[in-house]
């Protein structure tokens, strides 16, 4: 894969990834205002596990959370489809620094479920 059409299917992803965020964002939002829910209201603290529940219930956490989700994703699958394509030509410095990356963001991770508390 050259590095033209690496670049231009890194940047369809992200677009992509863009649209479904703002559309689950845009889906929290109208059924918040539907069901008469201030957003100043606060809401329920993040739990991954009821996100796919709330959605098929129509209820607007879920729609957020998942929207949410989406935008911070965004980056990191960008970074693992470059590291990907970079070893597809050979260029493995370049896989190592996407390595690293990820790593990074894994510790953060790791260490942010850690202390939560």
């Amino acid at each position: 894969m050259n590095a033209h059409r690496l670049d231009s299917t890194i940047g369809r992803l992200m677009v992509a990834m863009t649209y479904v965020a703002v559309a689950l964002l845009v889906a929290g939002v109208v059924l918040m205002v539907a069901n008469g829910i201030s957003p100043l209201d606060g809401g329920p603290a993040f739990d991954p596990a009821l996100i796919w529940d709330e959605i098929w219930a129509g209820i607007p956490t879920g729609f957020l959370w998942l929207g949410l989700v989406v935008v911070i994703a965004t980056p990191i699958v960008r970074v693992a489809v470059a590291a990907v394509g970079y070893a597809r030509e050979g260029q493995w410095r370049m896989v190592g620094v996407g390595a690293g990356i990820l790593a990074v963001i894994l510790v953060g991770i790791v260490t942010a479920l850690a202390t939560k508390g």
